[in-house]
Order: C-alpha cells, then structure tokens, then sequence
C-alpha cells in the first residue's frame, strides 16, 4: 500500500520510471492530477512531467490503440464505439415487438457489460425462467454473431493484454472500492500497488431545512462563505443532481455572482463547477443545427421554427436581428403550427438575408444524394454550410467548445457505417437526434474551488470542507437498481452494488462512511417536507449529531439594487391624450377601456400585444371566423324569412363549404368543421322561424362609428329590416357569455352593441344576441315593441335605455380620449386572469385592487 506523498514522489521521477495510475472515474483521475501538480508546485519547480494518471476504462483503450499501431496490430478486433454497440442493439431488437427500442437497447448493453464484469454466466436451461432475461440470451447470441472480429468496451480488457507487448513497470490503483472480477482479472496481470486518499479526522454535523430547495440554497450561501473564508476545495454532494441540475445551477450562481445573467453583462468563469454535463442537444447551437437539419428535410414544430428564425447561427443573424425578431411576431399570425420548409421560404419576404438563406437550404438539400450514414453525415454538413451555419459572429469559449462536439456527433454518426445498412432522411436524423440527446457535454472551464457533486463523482475525493444535501429516508440509501435482463438470483450471487436492497445499503453506509472522512468540516442535511409532506432524515446519518450550521446572508441582485434606489415619483395613472381622431381596434378598444383603462392604453396606445400562438386544429378565434363567415353566406342566400319554408339543405351546404374556403381550412379539418356549421345553421334556423317576417338588410357591414370625438371602424354581424319600417341589430355569439348585463351599468362590459344603436342612421327597434350554442340556441336582448323577437325583454322606457348607453359609451371614449391609464380592472382579479399584461401593470402590487377577489 502506497501512501499519497510515497505515490506523488514516484510519479515526480517521470515517464522513465513507468508508473500509471488508475482510478475508478474520469473526475478522480482529474482532481489526483491537479493535486500531484500543487505537489509539484509546492517543490518550486517551473515545470515537470505531466504524470501518467488516467481512469480504468480509458487505460484498456488506451492499451488497444497502443496494440493497434504495433506491429500486430493486423490481427487486433476492431473496437466498436458507445454508438455502434447501441446501433446493432437496436437493429438486433427491431423486431421484438418492443415500443422503446433505443431504451431497451440501452439497458441491454448494460446487461452485456454487467455479465462480463461480473463474470455472469446463463447457466444452463431452466436457470434463466424470466422472460426478459430469456430474450436477453437469445438477442446476445445474435449480438455475437454480429460482432465476431470484433470487440466492443464490455469485452476489451479480456482481449487486449494478449496483444500488449510493453506495460507499465508499476500499474498503480487509486481510490477503488468495488473491483468486479473482470477488473480484478485484468489487474492481476500488472505490477500491482495500491493507494488510498487520506483521510481526514474532522468534525460531522446533521441539520434539516424546511424545503429542498432552502436547503440547496444555504449551501451555497455556506459555500461562499467557506470560499471567502480561504478555503479552497469545497464540495456539495446532491444525490438527485440529474433531474435538478438547472434548479442547482441557478441557485449557485444566483447566490456567487449575482446579476450574473443580466443582459449585456459579459460572461465570465463562475466559482464553482456542477460534475454533471447537459445533454448535447440542449445547447443552443447544436439545438439549432438539429432543427435546421429538421426543417430542411420535412417540417417543424413552429416554436421551434420560431427559435430557429431567431437563432444567432444562420447567415447574417446579427445583421438581421430585428428583422427577424419582427419577423416572427408576424409569422406567428400566418403560419401553421406546424411549418415546411417551402412554406417559411415563401413568408420570409421581410428579411431578404434569411430568406437567402432558407433558399440556399432549400436547394442544398435537392442536391444530398444519400443512403448510407457516411453520406448523411456528409450531406447534413452540406447543407449546414449553406445556412452560413455557424453564423458570422465570434464563437464564444463555450460555443466554440460545442461546435467542435456537434462534429464530433457528426462523426459517430459517420462511423456507423461499418454496422448499419441504409438509412432515411427521417431515420438518419432520429439517430442524430439521439446521438445528442445521449451524449453529456460540459465544456471546459479553469478550475473552479466548489465542486457541485453527484454520489458517485464525490468517490474517494477530499475537501477543505463538504457538505452532503438530501439525505431523506426515501432518497438515502438509494433504491435496488437490478438490471431487468439478468436474473435477479444471478445479481446477487455474483455481488453486484444496488442489485437489491441489501447491497445497496452496504454500498451507501461505506460511500456516508468514506464523506465522513472527507473533509475536516462536514455537513450532512435533509429536507424536513416535501412539498405538505412530512419527511425524515435517512437512518443513515441519525447516528451524526444533530447541530446548526452558521448560514451567512447575501444580498440578491434585487436587493442591491433597491439599496441603492433613486427615487423618482410621477402620476402614471394618465397618459398624453390622444392627438388623432381615427383609433385602430375598432369597438374592441371601447371594451378594453370597460374593463381596465390600463388594458385599453397599453394594447390600443402602446401596442404591447400578445404573441400568438400557432395551432393545427382550429381555435375559438377561427372558428368564431367560420362563423361569421358561415351566416354571411347564408343570409345572402336566403335573404329573409321567406326563405325559411323551403328546403334549406343545399343553402346550408353551400354557405359552410363557402366559409371553410374563405378561412382556407384544408383536409380533414375543413370536412370536420363543414360538418359542423351545417349542423348549428340548421338549428338555429328553426330559432328563426319563430319570428315574424323579416328581410335581411345587411351581413358584416363596416362602418364608420364616432364616439366622442373619436372615429371607430366597426363591423355590424347582422342587421333585419321589419314590414313596419323598423331594424333588429344581431351580434353572434358562440358561446354561453351572452348575458344582458354585458350592456348594463357603469363601464358595460360589451359596449359595441349599444354603439351600433345609437350610431345607426336607421330607426333601431331591437338590439339581441344570437346565442349560437348547441342546445341553447336563442335571442338575447331588448326590444321597443313587444313580438319583435321571440322571448326578447321589452324595457320599461326605450328612450331611457339608450340614453343611458350613450351616456356611459361617451363616458369610455371620452376617457380613452384623455388617456386614461390607471390599473382599475372591473371585477378584479376576474378581469386579470387572462389578461396577459400582467407583468406590465404590476396589478399583483397593488392588493387593495383585488381585495375579496381572491
């Protein structure tokens, strides 16, 4: 047994004294590096060897290559890649009936190197009774077949010593706790010594937090403080950093550099480094190549389409910059949800320089004649570079770094030519989709003193101090993980760590074990709820003694900032009055103005309007289109009342097919809602029917409509011509929102109707609703006479009625006139909740606003 200076003085002697050492993972192999250069450092020297220190996997291929370039390297298997081994796995299982091939390839190339790891054999017939583990033996058979002159990582160190001719003159193992028999075979052939880190005698303590995520947070704000302290190596192990690495990484950098992500602040190196990478795929340039590739060969999600458009990585992207984010708002009204290639090309008229772009796409991809994945590999570049694909700007650092492994995806995907047959345009790209989606990338970045941990990464490493979150009963020790192809009896006889229950439990009381010894200040926390949910602290760490931990307070960006406010007050209540006389908005501005002043001046005033979002089926804006449409149509057809006693099938066919052709509805949607109007229109005629004679004098009419001072362009559904002279106004509504309260009151909710009757140059004798609703299909208003329409109410004073609406319609336009913006929203929170100005008047700030609305 080496001790760690004893080790540090060996390598320090340099490659001539031939000693390599080994260690369990590539972090560990990392960290002993940097510790032998501080080592070597602290000897005053200006420069050394850089030691042979290098994890077990990356020896025996190393050991390969080596072999391979000697001279009997002819007769060597050739190594299969990660992507190879899961492409012929895939194929093998192609056929299995199985619904998640890529995952059920995966977890049988992890049956495959488990067996060989730990020497698990099939036995004889019968012993393998599971199902799944019989398959498994019949797709390894298979697998075999399909490798023979071949060898791929699982098998590699059973192989590569008989073509080694020189090896290390001391192989030395660090920090290894488990060793499977494959390894222990394989070791045995070397020079053999062993080290250990050293363990520190330091004090532990336990403690809890209200919430999980209380309790990440005081381990950063504690990080920092250790760091500001002057210690240097600082480690925070989170048992679950796979699914909450996003949350973990804000917090860390919210809590080390606040403000870190403000716009314009240039990036800089963060103290502290998360061991996990993300998934290639989720990095915005290969993101975007990924989605070109897509959209040059079929079609795109228009959210995605959207980002694309956006993207810094297509031609001239920073010239274009606001063209193109225009460009999008724009789109979002024309396009589908889902969008081609020739579609985006034919609507990108508004920037010239991405419409280039898209065309050189365009016709790239008529050129990619491929079949094989080399040739796709090769055709995907192609056409990336006609994109201009990785834009004109400057790559920063980790850009840079990400560019260089999407060609590296590109390459895998090349590689796979030696195991796979021909491949689609759609196959090809799903397999470099998954490429992405399984590769870990986490670009290089100088030695940060806080190390964010998973369990495994924080083996046999040592701190200045460590603290260990999460450590609930439910998540520690973590559950049995059997592999489902190898037959659980076969898991535990062989050993295998979280093949049950047991020896999970042995591995995870020797990992709480070996942190106790890692540093001289160590923490081990829990959180003590889990959203209502009471939790308690794994029965691993009750024998810790209980305590607090010193939490040190920083201030957020927020505060800093209100710290050192300059206050400025003004009445915002009231904007500059409106200069012109035409408003654009039509009636729906006076609407606005009913429910919140606010609303009406910044959607009609300061145009902060929604995105829109693209759908494939019809929405309810649509479809009130159709309707629209449909009644037009229909009424030019059968004209009034007269019209009612005939048949009226192909009027009602023929006015749904013309309003689906008006809305360019196409395919099965277009029969669907066809359908649909023919049904509704049929229902409500017989409403129609009911009434006394009629004459229809208009169908969506524009006119001109002046409210205090203030011209309006407005739109009147419906209006009927009665035999004594009169006119019935109608407003269609589809929904069940047709409630005569709408008109009454103070700021009416739906004023355009009341508008259309006093602005009208004809004599009014009905203002209504038609509530065009399945089942509930009616007339909804007020008549001056009675029998106008069928059970429409009749006012106790006509005249009063529309003097009191003139009154309160004046009383909106005169205050949009003068610029009224106060957050004043009608019925509370109600009128807020699917207003999307919420960040914008703040309405949240000011609670009296919504008192009782909650």
């Amino acid at each position: 047994m080496l001790s760690k200076p004893e080790l540090f003085t060996r390598l320090a002697e340099g490659h001539a004294a031939g000693i390599t050492v080994v260690t369990p993972n590539v972090r560990l192999a990392q960290e002993l590096t940097a510790e032998f250069d501080a080592f070597q450092r602290s000897k005053g020297l200006p420069l050394w060897e850089a030691p042979d220190i290098l994890f077990l996997d990356a020896f025996v291929e190393r050991l390969w290559e080596e072999a391979l370039v000697s001279g009997h390297g002819a007769k060597l298997p050739l190594l299969l890649s990660s992507a190879q081994e899961q492409h012929l796995w895939e194929q093998i299982l192609e056929k299995s009936g199985l619904l998640a091939v890529p995952q059920a390839a995966a977890q049988c190339r992890d049956a495959w190197r488990k067996r060989h790891q730990w020497r698990i054999r099939g036995g004889p017939a019968g012993e393998d009774t599971a199902e799944d583990a019989a398959a498994f033996l019949a797709w390894s058979r298979e697998y075999e077949r399909r490798t023979r002159g071949e060898v791929d990582a699982a098998r590699l160190p059973d192989v590569v010593l008989d073509f080694v001719r020189r090896k290390p003159a001391l192989l030395v193992t660090y920090a290894f706790d488990i060793v499977p028999p494959q390894a222990k075979e394989f070791l045995a052939r070397f020079e053999l010594a062993e080290c250990q880190p050293d363990a520190h005698e330091g004090k532990a303590l336990r403690c809890s937090f209200a919430s999980a995520k209380e309790e990440v947070e005081a381990a950063a704000k504690w990080a920092r403080a250790r760091l500001e302290g002057g210690a240097r190596r600082i480690g925070v192990v989170v048992p679950d950093l796979r699914q909450r690495r996003r949350e973990v990484a804000r917090i860390f950098s919210r809590v080390m550099r606040p403000g870190y992500n403000l716009p314009g602040v240039e990036k800089a190196p963060l103290p502290f480094n998360i061991s996990l990478g993300l998934p290639l795929d989720s990095y915005p340039l290969a993101g975007a190549a990924l989605d070109l590739l897509e959209l040059a060969f079929g079609a795109l999600a228009f959210e995605r389409a959207s980002r694309l458009i956006r993207s810094p990585f297509l031609f001239d992207a920073e010239g274009e910059r606001a063209r193109r984010a225009a460009l999008d708002v724009w789109l979002r009204r024309e396009l589908d949800a889902t969008v081609p290639l020739a579609k985006l090309v034919g609507a990108t008229e508004r920037s010239p320089q991405l419409r280039r772009c898209l065309e050189a796409v365009f016709e790239s991809v008529q050129g990619v004649q491929a079949q094989t994945p080399a040739e796709w590999a090769r055709g995907f570049s192609v056409v990336l570079d006609a994109a201009g694909f990785p834009g004109e700007r400057v790559l920063d650092s980790e850009e840079y770094q990400t560019l260089g492994k999407w060609h590296e995806a590109l390459a895998e995907l090349s590689r796979l030519e030696r195991v796979s047959k021909g491949m689609s345009s759609r196959e090809a790209l799903a397999v470099l989709r998954r490429l992405c989606a399984d590769t870990l990338f986490q670009p290089e970045s100088p030695d940060a003193p806080v190390q964010v941990l998973g369990v495994l990464e924080s083996a046999g490493l040592r701190f200045d101090c460590l603290w260990v979150t999460g450590l609930t009963d439910e998540a520690w020790p973590l559950p049995a993980r059997p592999n489902p192809f190898i037959p659980l009896a076969l898991q535990k006889k062989a050993g295998m760590p979280e093949a049950s229950a047991e020896s999970s439990l042995d591995l995870d009381r020797r990992l709480t074990a070996e942190w106790t010894r890692a540093a001289d200040e160590v923490v081990f926390s829990f959180p003590a709820k889990d959203e209502d949910r009471d939790v308690a602290p794994s029965a691993l760490i009750l024998g810790i003694a209980e305590g607090e931990v010193a939490i040190a307070e920083f201030p957020r960006y927020r505060d800093m900032l209100f710290n050192n406010k300059k206050m400025v007050e003004f009445e915002d209540a009231k904007g500059p009055a409106f200069a012109g006389r035409e408003v654009r908005g039509g009636t729906r501005v006076l609407a606005d103005q009913a429910a919140c002043p606010f609303r009406a001046f910044a959607k009609w005033r300061l145009a902060a309007d929604e995105l829109d979002e693209p759908v494939d089926v019809p929405d309810a804006r649509t479809r009130g289109i159709l309707l629209h449409a449909f009644m037009k149509f229909l009424w030019q057809e059968l004209k009034g009342s007269g019209a009612l006693s005939k048949n009226l099938q192909p009027a009602l066919t023929a006015a749904a097919a013309a309003a689906v052709k008006e809305v360019e509805l196409e395919g099965r949607f277009a029969e669907l809602e066809r359908e649909r109007l023919v049904r509704l229109g049929g229902e409500w005629l017989e409403i129609e029917a009911l009434r006394p004679p009629f004459a229809v004098a208009l169908a969506e009419e524009k006119r001109k409509i002046e409210v205090s001072g203030l011209v309006f362009d407005a739109r009147i559904d419906r209006m009927d011509a009665l035999p004594d002279g009169g006119h019935v106004l109608i407003d269609y509504k589809t929904g069940a929102q047709s409630s005569l309260k709408l008109w009454l009151g103070e700021r009416p909710d739906e004023p355009q109707l009341p508008l259309y009757a006093l602005s009208a140059k004809e004599d009014i004798a009905a203002v209504t609703f038609a509530q065009l609703k399945t089942g509930e299909m009616r007339f909804r208003g007020y008549s001056k006479d009675k029998g106008v329409l069928p059970r429409v109410e009749q006012p106790d004073n006509w005249k009063g009625l529309l003097a009191v609406w003139k009154k309160e319609t004046e009383a909106l336009g005169a205050g949009f006139a003068a610029g009224e913006a106060r957050v004043d929203p009608k019925h509370g929170l109600a009128t807020c909740r699917l207003c999307h100005l919420q960040t914008l008047c703040r309405v949240h700030e000011k609670p009296h606003l919504l008192k009782g609305e909650e």
